[in-house]
């Protein structure tokens, strides 16, 4: 992955000249910012002396001191990460890169870590946006990396149960081309599945785009290994269980606090004999909240169910690989529909009375398979966005339907407020019978002070959400972003049983310190 940016460098991609004018006239945004500090410029504090005992674990070839591989493993891939790298701040970069080859030698590097106090921050693909591969590691004798590329093997296949066990360093599409090989899927693709891993979509509850059809990564999730410093946890004996509280449930999420997931068995579906990808047409995003919702809770429901508001469609960043370009008023609904020939003809018939009878107008296949040949393509967008001067970024909440009008405008107004002559884009991303998520997209002038402005605007939605009744995130996770009002949504009776258990499994507190459990008050 691009160090200094999102994916492959070959797809990095660059705004029209009329959409950098647009930005200068609209936003104000300044098109010459200073260039990237180049990687060989970059200079990581020197490397405190972590190294040795853990190259006896996973041998000498398998950790890394060099600077190049320190900075590819700093920090995550949000706007902030990104301005910081660019503008050549490497001071979170870890110690060393270690990159284990099992489950065995994962346990020994913990317990390792934990005798000399050395901080670990679990790694799969590096995709984190809200802080969750900044480590707090001032206190600790070093910070490593723990990379699980070497954990990327598919070793087992039910295909009785439809199971699958998969190594938590695979990625999304390598462990779909090995389930494929074997008449199979996930089904899971998020806007990161190019390059997030098995482990992270776990440890943070990652939402597909197709969630609407497969449900969300947590959902999939039958058993789960995980590596503690105390040592091995083996959850999920069946697929439902009365035996108390389901642990699983306390490993999905918790984003490398409490331990490294090694490997998840996944509920798996036969792979789909038809795709079909559609667009539809609302006058009005409640209009097309009605009938998304209508499909939610009544169906048929579709695979994939998305609906841009009038800015958003409008300005067609739910077709990236169009920006700019005319697309109409009103409001895009994309819906897709994966499965058995016959039994997605039926579903998708019926979806369109349901549509029709909600005032939707049919725009055939066009802007469907538009958006899926450009789905993941919108993080290199946001790359453009940075070299010109823009500041582009992304937050996500969810909110049952009744609150989804009031959550959607307090949001709204408060990016307004906090960034005066910004861009503000909605889309229902992903639909429950009680509920949907709402992700927006945020389009501001870099200006002088971009990373205060930003952590000054994102505080101030931060308490806007939480006020309106919605989650802190849907589907991008805690991390340091969303920590400190993890509180306000969980309560500090519950930051208290998750400190708990992170005490338990993690007594020198080496694993991710600082994401995601919210510190002691007083």
């Amino acid at each position: 992955m691009l160090w200094n940016g999102w994916g492959d460098p070959d797809r990095a991609t660059r705004l029209p000249d009329s959409v950098v004018g647009l930005l200068r006239e609209l936003l104000g945004v300044r098109p010459d910012p200073a260039p990237p500090v180049p990687l060989e410029d970059l200079a990581p504090p020197a490397p405190r002396a972590c190294a040795r005992a853990l190259e006896e674990i996973v041998g000498p070839d398998h950790v890394r001191t060099d600077d190049e591989a320190r900075i590819r493993h700093t920090r995550g891939k949000s706007t902030l990460d990104l301005l910081r790298i660019r503008a050549g701040d490497a001071r979170d970069a870890p110690d060393a890169v270690v990159l284990p080859g099992d489950h065995e030698e994962i346990l020994a590097v913990l317990a390792q870590c934990s005798r000399e106090r050395i901080a670990v921050v679990p790694f799969g693909g590096g995709t984190s946006v809200v802080g969750g591969l900044t480590a707090e590691g001032e206190s600790f004798a070093g910070v490593v990396a723990l990379d699980l590329r070497r954990l990327d093997r598919l070793t087992a296949l039910d295909a009785v149960s439809r199971t699958a066990t998969l190594q938590a360093g695979l990625r999304g599409p390598r462990a779909e081309a090995l389930l494929a090989e074997r008449g199979y899927t996930l089904g899971h693709y998020p806007q990161s599945y190019e390059w997030a891993s098995i482990g992270g979509f776990a440890a943070t509850r990652s939402s597909g785009q197709a969630s609407a059809g497969y449900g969300r990564f947590d959902e999939m999730v039958a058993g789960l290994t995980v590596a503690t410093p105390r040592g091995t946890l083996t959850l999920g004996r069946a697929p439902k269980s009365a035996a108390g509280p389901d642990l699983r449930q306390l490993v999905l999420g918790s984003e490398g606090a409490f331990g490294v997931i090694t490997d998840v068995t996944a509920r798996v579906r036969p792979l789909p004999e038809v795709r079909r990808y559609e667009g539809w047409r609302f006058a009005s995003f409640a209009e097309g909240t009605a009938a998304v919702r209508a499909l939610a809770q009544d169906g048929p429901l579709p695979t994939v169910l998305r609906l841009s508001d009038e800015t958003e469609t409008m300005i067609g960043l739910a077709r990236p690989d169009e920006i700019g370009e005319a697309n109409g008023d009103g409001c895009l609904a994309v819906c897709g529909y994966e499965g058995a020939t016959e039994e997605v003809a039926g579903r998708r018939a019926g979806a369109h009375a349901v549509l029709r009878a909600h005032g939707g107008n049919p725009l055939g296949e066009g802007p469907g398979e538009s958006w899926a040949a450009g789905r993941f393509s919108a993080p290199y967008l946001r790359d453009a966005l940075l070299d010109v001067g823009a500041l582009a970024e992304t937050l996500e909440t969810a909110g049952f339907w009744s609150d989804l009008p009031r959550l959607e405008e307090a949001v709204r107004l408060t990016l307004a407020r906090e960034l005066p002559s910004s861009l503000v884009m909605c889309h229902i991303s992903h639909v429950y019978r009680d509920g949907a998520s709402l992700y927006f997209t945020v389009v501001t002038a870099q200006g002088d002070e971009p990373l205060t402005r930003w952590g000054r605007a994102k505080a101030a939605v931060n308490d806007a959400i939480i006020e309106a009744g919605g989650t802190i995130s849907h589907h991008h996770g805690v991390g340091t972003d969303h920590r400190d009002r993890l509180v306000d949504e969980i309560g500090p009776l519950g930051v208290e049983m998750l400190r708990a258990v992170k005490d338990r499994l993690d007594p020198a507190g080496i694993l991710n310190p600082g994401v995601l459990i919210p510190p002691a008050r007083g």
